[in-house]
């Protein structure tokens, strides 16, 4: 008998396959004592283990490249953290096994998380995936994770670690649905990248019984379960259709009476460079720099390094907009030789422009290697800073713009509730501002973006955060000056309508999402978008803002 569920959808598209359930967890190391000269050798298993699980971490990165590469290397330095070594070798040293010290040391990191306050939750999937690669590594048995099949499935996870996610073949893995994550969780923004339809935050997901057939609809996060063969139909056909309708779509970023709308690509470095292109990309509104340092994060990549980076992703753009954001370290992404290593609360703290202001030389070695890398190209370089709070912020990035010698356009992003507030102040001192929409409602909200339980307060149809956009936005109007969006709300075909209709002014989202959000841009007049705009913003909940804005779209 066909029924319905509904989570979260973060990936468009739709996905008809039988259920598949992801490799079950280690079980628990048995807590058996060894004697005390066998503790210098399960140490040295520890430790093999540990770096074992790190190489393997980073060379999936290495294959995976852009935005995966990056999750994962922060992933590898997390397996290697020196101080849950530390208490991985202080647990054996008085009779663990390693197996099961690594449990242990790894529980015990679980729970400071937890009694912080979970600021920090949706680093403990991550820090269960590492924990569970050097435990099974220990013991011999098979790594968790997706499963082994011959034929295409929809995968059903608690949820995905970056390992699993990012080297998903979309050949074989039709879409995936997860109880835990949100719709801006590291998985929730890999299955964008792939084009893989995705669901999130289904409570219940795993009650799913192997073998059964679903329907995925990742773009309005309903699961038909058993679905008839008119519904996979009606599926399939609208799914064709689609298909179709993007096939069609392509050129410059519009309404239909003509007003433009640059459409941007996120993207994480070289790697996905070529996606974006190949998707009609009119230039990067988002470039992410993170990428070379967290290659090493005990020191800043060369001047050298970073000049032959940025101008790969520079030269892809002859005459586009190329924006990018200057080092963004602290909170889930520390580096040893930037980030404090004993702040309560990191994602309140010293992080982006907060911590590049501490480390001057750090922010003009990147500043003057962005010079030389577009130094003789025709590209519109434009470079923005991370976490700006207000007009001080604003002031001290482009100061520093300017002692480097920087010949680009400065701005800020509108992060902090604060400088949504104050945007019009803070336009004194920049050119432009850019959105980050996925902070931007962390911060509202105070609802960590990678914790399930509070997804609701991570859509980004919440009316609140739609008045902070709209704010910014006729801020920078009044200041004849640009605003864009670069968080995933763009990546939301209807709420681009709506982000439109709110004054912004560019939209910038990973690659995959770029066709749909044009072809359906392309159908509605302004007056339409800020018809739908409106009416988003006079509801009280994120649902009721996407019934209103899709009714005055559909002209009912």
């Amino acid at each position: 008998m066909e029924t319905t569920l509904r989570g979260v959808g973060v990936s468009h598209g739709v996905a008809i396959g039988e259920v598949r359930h992801m490799g079950t967890a280690v079980l628990e190391p048995p807590a058996k004592q060894i004697p005390p000269q066998d503790a210098k050798r399960e140490q040295g298993r520890a430790r093999k283990a540990v770096e074992a699980v790190a190489a393997d971490l980073i060379a999936r990165g290495n294959l995976a490249g852009g935005e995966a590469q990056a999750v994962l290397e922060a992933q590898a330095m997390m397996a290697q953290d020196p101080e849950l070594m530390a208490d991985v070798e202080r647990r054996i040293a008085v009779g663990s096994t390693a197996e099961r010290g690594v449990y242990d040391a790894f529980a015990a990191f679980r729970a400071l998380l937890a009694g912080a306050g979970e600021y920090l939750a949706g680093r403990v999937a991550d820090l269960d995936d590492v924990r569970n690669r050097i435990v099974a590594r220990l013991l011999g048995v098979p790594m968790p994770g997706v499963p082994d099949s011959d034929e295409p499935y929809v995968l059903i996870a608690r949820d995905l670690a970056p390992a699993d996610t990012a080297l998903l073949d979309p050949a074989l893995v039709l879409g995936f649905v997860t109880e835990e994550g949100g719709p801006t969780s590291h998985s929730a923004i890999l299955a964008r990248a792939l084009g893989v339809p995705a669901v999130v935050a289904l409570p219940g997901a795993r009650e799913l019984a192997e073998g059964t057939l679903v329907a995925v609809d990742g773009s309005t996060g309903e699961i038909f379960v058993e679905p008839s063969a008119a519904k996979r139909s009606e599926l399939e056909r609208a799914a064709a259709e689609r298909r179709a309708a993007l096939a069609a779509s392509s050129g410059p970023g519009a309404t239909s009476d003509g007003h433009k709308v640059p459409l941007l690509a996120n993207v994480g470095g070289p790697a996905d460079v070529q996606a974006a292109v190949e998707a009609g990309a009119e230039g990067v509104g988002l470039f992410r720099t993170e990428f070379l340092f967290l290659d090493d994060s005990k020191e800043a990549p060369s001047e050298e390094k970073q000049v032959e980076a940025y101008r790969k992703v520079l030269e892809a753009f002859p005459e586009g907009r190329v924006v990018v954001r200057v080092l963004d370290a602290g909170a889930d992404k520390p580096l040893d030789f930037l980030t404090p290593a004993d702040e309560p609360n990191p994602a309140l703290g010293v992080r982006g422009l907060r911590s590049l202001l501490d480390h001057p030389d750090v922010l003009r070695t990147q500043l003057t290697a962005l010079s030389k890398a577009a130094a003789g190209l025709p590209v519109y370089l434009e470079v923005m800073a991370p976490m700006v709070a207000d007009r001080t912020d604003a002031k001290a990035f482009a100061d520093a713009c300017r002692e480097a010698g920087l010949r680009a356009k400065f701005g800020a992003m509108v992060e902090i509730p604060s400088a949504a507030l104050r945007a019009r102040s803070i336009l004194q001192e920049v050119a432009f501002l850019s959105l980050g929409t996925n902070d931007l409602a962390q911060y509202t909200f105070a609802a960590d973006r990678q914790v399930g339980a509070v997804s609701r307060l991570q859509d980004p149809w919440q009316p609140a955060l739609l008045d902070l956009v709209a704010l910014s936005a006729e801020a920078a109007k009044a200041e004849g000056k640009s605003c864009g969006v670069c968080g995933e709300a763009a990546s939301d075909p209807l709420l681009a309508c709506v982000l439109t209709g709110l004054g912004v002014t560019s939209l910038s989202m990973g690659a995959a999402s770029l066709p749909y959000v044009r072809a359906t841009l392309a159908k509605y007049t302004l007056a339409q978008c800020e018809r739908a705009a409106a009416a988003a913003r006079a509801a009280d909940t994120a649902e009721e803002a996407r019934v209103a804005a899709q009714a005055v779209l559909s002209g009912e």
